[in-house]
């Protein structure tokens, strides 16, 4: 079994992506439930942390049973990141997570994310420095390449290795590419039949289904897939691939009700970090990734994204029990 510095890899291991907005302690938390083997934070800024900005202090915050936990840093500055990264590793984390692939133009563009696969010295002694600075195994998620033209991430695998990164996770996409087009796991595969290669590799893109799951790891190789879109709305899309990977048949779709039910559960665990209504706006983006099957739903669909109150959201819910709920 592969490890992260002492923590065990399980086989075809399934983890949450670090995603703004989405992977906030909240869902961390029904993810956890649903069967994810690692979370992580949404990404955390460097610049933010040391200047002891509220909101991205409260990113760091979990709880026992999201363990094995990572925090997320990005930034592009050396000696910032390392100080962030003191702040961090203060939290106990199990896991310091690099990002190196966040495509948004206002922080690639200035050389966080996967600006920095721009300036790979920079990226590998940011990287170093912080493996000296922190207790806890240092991991990188990154993309391809900056385009096409530079798909540097075969050769980045092994030097991030060499320096004593403990496990990589490559989404299989470009930054010029944003999350458009398929992704490419080629590299990924590269990077696995590489003999040099004995670090834990995760991949990420595109993996929405329990049959796509098996698919990739079968191809690929991979220690591990990474859910980052095809979770949103959907922690339970955890259970349903470990079950399919278990058992090689898929489970059946959640009703109306247990839909219901779930974003009930992530609201309910939203309203101690974000008080009301912001758990219910926050949850605005989850729930419209449910009930996506049903007949003649829009209105009741503009009703639930409108719903400014706990109360009125539930009058939804209960309409939609009413109507679908059979």
């Amino acid at each position: 079994m592969k490890k992260i510095g002492s923590i065990p890899v399980p086989k075809e291991a399934l983890l949450l992506a670090p995603m703004e907005d989405v992977s906030d302690q909240a869902f961390r938390t029904l993810c956890k439930e649903a069967g994810a083997d690692f979370v992580y934070t949404e990404f955390v800024s460097s610049d933010a942390l040391i200047r002891q900005i509220p909101k991205s202090l409260q990113k760091m915050h979990y709880r026992e049973m999201e363990r094995p936990f990572g925090i997320q840093l990005y930034g592009n500055d050396v000696d910032v990141m390392a100080e962030a990264a003191d702040i961090a590793s203060s939290q106990n984390p199990d896991i310091i997570d690099l990002n190196f692939g966040c495509p948004v133009k206002k922080i690639a563009n200035r050389g966080g994310g996967s600006g920095m696969l721009r300036d790979l010295p920079k990226l590998l002694e940011i990287t170093k420095t912080i493996i000296k600075r922190v207790p806890q195994p240092v991991t990188v998620k990154t993309r391809l390449g900056w385009d096409e033209k530079e798909l540097v991430v075969v050769e980045l695998a092994e030097a991030l290795q060499d320096i004593g990164v403990q496990a990589l996770t490559v989404h299989g996409r470009t930054r010029e590419q944003m999350y458009t087009g398929e992704a490419d796991w080629s590299l990924i595969g590269k990077i696995k039949e590489n003999p040099r290669m004995h670090i834990p590799v995760f991949g990420n893109g595109d993996v929405t289904s329990p049959k796509r799951a098996r698919e990739y790891f079968d191809r690929y190789g991979v220690d591990g897939i990474m859910i980052g879109r095809g979770a949103i709305g959907n922690p339970s899309i955890f259970r349903f691939i470990r079950h399919y990977l278990e058992m090689g048949e898929e489970l059946p779709a959640l009703t109306v009700l247990e839909q219901i039910d779930q974003m009930k559960r992530f609201i309910e665990h939203s309203i101690p970090l974000k008080g009301l209504p912001g758990a219910v706006l926050h949850a605005r983006r989850h729930l419209a990734n449910n009930f996506k099957s049903l007949p003649n739903f829009r209105n009741l669909r503009i009703q639930m994204l409108r719903a400014s109150s706990q109360e009125e959201l539930w009058q939804v819910f209960d309409e939609i029990a009413l109507r679908y709920g059979v």
